[in-house]
């Protein structure tokens, strides 16, 4: 059974904003994956919704076998949240901090499970100070403490490493790591691709609201890995000449450079005998290089299908 089972979900907000359009979706036990998108694609609205922060206006969520609206305690007993923004008890200090977020979810205190944490993430020197006093990246780690605190079965990284500095970024995926060795449940929103391509599992991409694909990252990569070869042209070309129209060829609109895209994967490229041809017909090339999609350029081109 998923852990997280989203289906046919939308929200509409009061000013007609379609911020969610027929989301389905299932989280693996156990998985780090990685939600993907530009800017105002729904990702922290997705993420509001599955924590009990915004409603939805139509679908389901289960979390864990716990409706997200009928059994919300026990569906958000499961889930840890570090949000985006530095929202905190800026008067506590950061242990009483944690003592109070661990009371919230009905757990009895316990001063290992703080103090490991607290160590983990490199607070136990601040243990005693108030948030107030701390840097943006330390207050960044309570956040993440304060998700913690209550051992949830479910993390979730909304944008995590936006804005913070490299130890810290560091630190933060070791822990994600270790989180994910112990059992749970990883989700975490991005639009830094590198991060996901490094930590991700499985990766779906979320755009205008709708998830346009999700798969195991070593599949899409495999699947939509592409090298191109671009030929630059002695003299500009007109047209693709009619006998190589079954290569996957492209002209750039000036005619000056020719794209010949191939799979990484296959044994033969092909790219000997379309020489030969191009030289069959008196087309010269002055300069030649190639280049290997990375998930970026999938990404871009998985947004610009759906756009």
């Amino acid at each position: 059974m998923p852990v997280i089972s989203i289906k046919n979900l939308g929200k509409t907000y009061g000013s007609g904003l379609r911020a969610l359009k027929n989301i389905n979706l299932d989280i693996r036990r156990g998985e780090i994956f990685a939600l993907l998108g530009p800017n105002g694609a729904g990702k922290t609205t997705l993420i509001s919704v599955i924590c009990g922060i915004v409603t939805p206006s139509e679908g389901t969520v289960l979390v864990d076998g716990h409706d997200i609206l009928s059994e919300f305690r026990a569906a958000r007993s499961k889930i840890g949240l570090v949000p985006q923004e530095l929202a905190n008890m800026p008067f506590e200090s950061v242990l009483a901090t944690l003592q109070f977020s661990r009371g919230l979810f009905g757990k009895p205190d316990n001063p290992a499970i703080i103090e490991k944490l607290l160590r983990d993430l490199s607070l136990w020197d601040k243990r005693h100070e108030k948030i107030m006093a701390l840097s943006g990246g330390m207050k960044r780690r309570v956040l993440i403490a304060k998700a913690l605190v209550h051992e949830p079965e479910i993390l979730f990284l909304d944008e995590p490493t936006a804005g913070v500095d490299v130890e810290l970024r560091h630190d933060m995926w070791g822990m994600v790591r270790d989180l994910r060795a112990s059992g749970v449940t990883i989700i975490l929103t991005t639009h830094y691709i590198d991060e996901a391509e490094e930590m991700a599992d499985r990766i779906g991409v979320i755009n205008n609201g709708e998830i346009g694909v999700v798969e195991d990252k070593t599949v899409l990569m495999n699947k939509l890995g592409k090298k191109q070869l671009t030929l630059t042209l002695q003299q500009p070309l007109n047209s693709i000449p009619t006998d190589l129209a079954d290569y996957p060829l492209t002209l750039s609109a000036d005619g000056n450079c020719l794209t010949y895209t191939f799979d990484v994967h296959q044994e033969h490229t092909g790219i000997p005998e379309l020489l030969r041809k191009l030289g069959k017909h008196g087309i010269d090339f002055k300069d030649l290089h190639s280049s290997e999609s990375s998930l970026e350029d999938i990404f871009v081109s998985l947004v610009k299908e759906q756009s």
